[in-house]
């Protein structure tokens, strides 16, 4: 695993832990700054349970990009990667559709410069 691979897949990893984070424990918080403008605020604690629900989705993709750091098989490894970021990249192409371009820029770039580290530079 080269070191700018492990770098591209741990960011985004953390970045979907940041997402679970704030989604289920600082969503009329932290989600508050994060989406100011996007929704009224009053709406924040009548929807904190599917934002939770959201987070938890979002903690599923930063364990299976986790995970591929311990699979000690190189195909597993870049099998596992691949999965889970093209999950990433599906869900910020189906969130800058559906809610805003810039899920686009902040989930799916980082992992689309990921999975191009782990099938071009190597893992």
């Amino acid at each position: 695993m080269t070191l700018l691979t492990q770098l591209l897949v741990g960011f985004v990893a953390l970045e979907h832990l940041y997402i679970l984070w704030f989604e289920m424990f600082a969503w009329e918080t932290r989600g508050k700054a994060i989406f100011k403008g996007a929704m009224p605020a009053e709406l924040f604690t009548p929807t904190k349970g599917l934002a939770a629900n959201q987070g938890l989705y979002n903690g599923f993709l930063a364990a299976g990009l986790i995970w591929s750091f311990l699979i000690t098989d190189p195909a597993w490894k870049v099998n596992v990667a691949i999965f889970f970021l093209s999950c990433v990249i599906i869900a910020g192409m189906y969130g800058a559709i559906s809610a805003s371009r810039k899920i686009f820029v902040v989930q799916a770039l980082p992992a689309i410069a990921a999975l191009l580290a782990v099938l071009f530079v190597g893992w």
